[in-house]
C-alpha cells in the first residue's frame, strides 16, 4: 500500500504528525509537488513496491518553499525514514549536526563507487557517504551550429580557442554570449565554471564553504579571466536588465550565438523556432592545463535521517533508488539525467551529450547558490553582476564579498 499526503509549509504541524511511523511502515518526506517530479516519484514508489510488496509506504509531499523551512524541524523533532535533499555543501550542515545517517555500507555492498562515480565527491564528507544521488542535469555552452559553420569556427576545447572564437564572432557583427543577469543566478554559472577551470574543484568547494578569502589571489585570477570576455564586449550589453529567458531571442535570431546555461534552456530555444540540428552543446573549455574537469550539475538525492525509526526498509529504498533501472525510469519522466552510469541513455542528443560528459566528470559542483549559503550566494551574485557591468571595480567588489564571508560563516 502507498498512501500519499500533500504537505505544505502552512500545514507544518499536520505534516509532522503524519511522519510518525507505524511498525513496518516506511515514511518518506520530499518536495516533489511539481507535475513531472511528482509523477517521477510515483513511478519510483510503484517500482519499489513491486520489488518489496511487504513494505507499506507513507509519502508526505511538500511544496518547495515549505520543505526548506520544514526539514530541519522534522529531522530533529519526529524524523521520517527517508528525506529528499541535495548533495555537496547543501547536505553538509545536516551531516555535521548528526542528522543524516552514514550509508557508506550501501555504497560498498552495491558497488556504487563505480556506478555513481561522478557523484562520489559530492556525496562524501569525512570519507563517508551520506545519501544516494539519482538525478542531475548538465550545464555547458549551447551554441549555434549553423553560425559556427558559416564562420568557420570549431567548437573550442581550451581558453585560447574560446577567446579566438569570441573575437571572430564579434568581428562578424554579433555578440558572442547571450546572458540575462537580472535575476542574478546566471552569473553564478559563469563564476562556477571559471573557478572550476582556473583553480579546480577542491578550491571551489573550499571557497563556497567559507574556508578561502574572496581576496585570495586565486580568486582574483578568476576575475582576470572573466575580464577577458567582459571588457571586449563579449556579453549582451543590457544583460543586467533582462532575465535569462529574455536573452533567448538573441540566441535564436543569431545575434548572440553562444549561451552558458543549464539543459532546461533547450526547450526555450526550440520554442523560439530553432531546429535541433541548429543547436550544439560543448563542455566548458579547459583553462588551467591539467586541472581535472569538474562540472556544474545540480544533483537531487535521498537520505536517511539518523532519527529514522525504520532504517532497515529505508536502506532497501535507497538501494533500489541507486539501481540503473529505477534511475532510468525516473529520469525519463523528469527529462533529466540518471546519475548511475549503467542507466539507459536517452535518445535526446543534448541529454546524451550531458550523460557522457557527466558520467566521466572528475566531480560535480551543485551551482553557486546551492554550494554557498543563501545569504552569501545573494551577496556573491550581486557582486558578479556588478563586475560584469563595471569590471574595473573588481577590487572593491572582492573586498565587499570578503566582508560578507567574515560575517556569514561564523
Amino acid at each position: 500500500m502507498i498512501s500519499f499526503k500533500a504537505a505544505t509549509g502552512l500545514a507544518l504541524g499536520y505534516a509532522l504528525t503524519m511522519s510518525a511511523a507505524l511498525a513496518g511502515e516506511l515514511v518518506i518526506n520530499s518536495d516533489q509537488s511539481d507535475p513531472a517530479p511528482k509523477k517521477a516519484m510515483e513511478t519510483l514508489l510503484e517500482g519499489f513496491k513491486a520489488a518489496h510488496p511487504d513494505v507499506t509506504i507513507k509519502w508526505n509531499n511538500f511544496d518547495h518553499e515549505g520543505y526548506k523551512s520544514a526539514i530541519r524541524n522534522f529531522l530533529t523533532a519526529d524524523a521520517p525514514d527517508v528525506v529528499s535533499w541535495y548533495s555537496g555543501n547543501r547536505m553538509a550542515p545536516f551531516v555535521k549536526a548528526g542528522l543524516f545517517e552514514d550509508v557508506t555500507d550501501l555504497w560498498t555492498e552495491n558497488k556504487l563507487d563505480d556506478q555513481l562515480k561522478s557523484a562520489v565527491k559530492s556525496m562524501e564528507i569525512d570519507g563517508k557517504k551520506w545519501g544516494i544521488p539519482y538525478s542531475y542535469y548538465q550545464w555547458g555552452i549551447y551554441y549555434r551550429k549553423d553560425i559556427f559553420a558559416e564562420q568557420g569556427i570549431t567548437p573550442p576545447k581550451n581558453w585560447a580557442e574560446l577567446v579566438a572564437a569570441c573575437e571572430k564572432i564579434k568581428a562578424a557583427g554579433m555578440t558572442p554570449f547571450a546572458i540575462g543577469t537580472k535575476a542574478l543566478w546566471p552569473t553564478g554559472g559563469w563564476f562556477d565554471y571559471l573557478n572550476l577551470r582556473v583553480n579546480g574543484y577542491e578550491f571551489h568547494m573550499d571557497l563556497t564553504a567559507g574556508k578561502v578569502p574572496y581576496t585570495d589571489p586565486k580568486v582574483k585570477a578568476v576575475f582576470e579571466k572573466w575580464a577577458e570576455l567582459v571588457k571586449p564586449g563579449y556579453f549582451l550589453e543590457n544583460h543586467a536588465a533582462i532575465d535569462w529567458q529574455d536573452a533567448i531571442p538573441q540566441f535564436v535570431q543569431g545575434k548572440a550565438p553562444m549561451y552558458l546555461m543549464g539543459n532546461f534552456a533547450v526547450a526555450a530555444m526550440k520554442d523560439g523556432g530553432l531546429k535541433e540540428e541548429q543547436i550544439g552543446f560543448l563542455q566548458f573549455p579547459e583553462i588551467t592545463a591539467g586541472i581535472p574537469m569538474a562540472e556544474d550539475a545540480p544533483t537531487e538525492s535521498f537520505h536517511i535521517p539518523s532519527g529514522a525509526k525504520n532504517k532497515e526498509d529505508a536502506r532497501k529504498f535507497l538501494a533500489y533508488l541507486a539501481t540503473p533501472e529505477a534511475q532510468t525510469k525516473m529520469n525519463e519522466v523528469l527529462g533529466q539525467l540518471p546519475v548511475n552510469n549503467q542507466s539507459a541513455k536517452s535518445n535526446d542528443p543534448f541529454l546524451k551529450a550531458g550523460f557522457d560528459m557527466l558520467a566521466n566528470a572528475y566531480a560535480l559542483a551543485q551551482f553557486y547558490d546551492r554550494d554557498a549559503p543563501a545569504e552569501m550566494a545573494k551577496v556573491g551574485m550581486e557582486g558578479f553582476q556588478q563586475f560584469m557591468v563595471k569590471p574595473d571595480n573588481v577590487d572593491a567588489i572582492l573586498e565587499r564579498l570578503e566582508k560578507a564571508r567574515g560575517r556569514i560563516y561564523k
